[in-house]
């Protein structure tokens, strides 16, 4: 396994990406770290040029971007402008690529949430048409695009690792593939034997304490949902990353012990 995390959950600025964090968690020992790439295609040139150069200076990757699209950008419904979303699609991509990653999230419940009285079938083939697009472009940068199902209170569409698969079913191809997220797991009240039952499509992990989706750490009382998430995980022969995508008060105590945690269970588990 490789381990990251994803530095905009912990920006204190708004639309921030969370590089400031990021000497921290290169010196606990993590492999890599997760950028939004929404917030990093809005930067400056000038930004992107500081942000990539201090990537490359820390000497830690960014193997991962979530945040694909940003939330005023129409995926679903009539007022969907395709000729603007594929050139997004090629310039965030190609950035991405740029930046070393190797996988894009793509969640963006905001700019795919279905417009109430919008046919749901139809925005359905909308993010399918969108995904084939995606997909043939991050081929050419070796890029996975690993959807993201999301709690049914952040998005309309698309709201359980099941309904990912299918979707990635429909879109057909190598290139898309799907997260599995303890927290929306959780909060869907999924089982995690779907991992394991759809595990040939399992291509990234987002890791959190459910409770309060915050760092996870010993001490939380969260034995139980870890196991069985991890076990699942495990069974479905997934050997990639994993990103903590959570809140906390304090960076520097709970980065090291939420890596100490991540790779118990997995490796633990694993060992079994």
């Amino acid at each position: 396994m490789k381990y990251g995390c994803c530095l905009n959950m912990l920006s204190r600025i708004p639309g921030g990406t969370g590089i400031e964090y990021l000497e921290i968690f290169r010196d606990c020992g993590y492999d890599y770290v997760e950028l939004p790439l929404a917030e990093i295609m809005s930067l400056p040139k000038e930004e992107y040029d500081r942000l990539a150069s201090r990537l490359y200076e820390a000497g830690i990757p960014c193997e991962s971007c979530n945040n694909f699209f940003p939330p005023a950008m129409r995926l679903t419904g009539p007022t969907v402008d395709f000729g603007a979303v594929g050139d997004y699609v090629d310039r965030a991509v190609a950035a991405a690529g740029t930046l070393g990653a190797r996988n894009i999230v793509f969640g963006s419940g905001g700019a795919k949430r279905v417009p109430e009285g919008f046919p749901k079938p139809e925005a359905y083939e909308q993010i399918v048409r969108l995904l084939r697009y995606a997909g043939t472009v991050a081929s050419q940068h070796g890029i996975t695009i690993s959807i993201e199902p999301l709690r049914q209170a952040e998005c309309n569409i698309i709201n359980t690792f099941e309904e990912g698969v299918m979707l990635a079913r429909d879109v057909g191809g190598t290139q898309v593939r799907v997260l599995a997220d303890i927290y929306h797991l959780s909060e869907e009240r999924e089982p995690a034997s779907h991992i394991e039952e759809y595990g040939a499509y399992l291509s990234h992990i987002h890791f959190a304490n459910p409770e309060g989706r915050v760092f996870p750490i010993m001490e939380d009382g969260s034995d139980a949902v870890y196991h069985d998430f991890c076990d699942a995980v495990l069974k479905a022969g997934y050997n990639g990353r994993v990103s903590c995508e959570a809140y906390t008060a304090d960076v520097s105590k709970d980065a090291p012990r939420s890596l100490w945690l991540m790779q118990h269970y997995f490796e633990h588990n694993e060992r079994r």
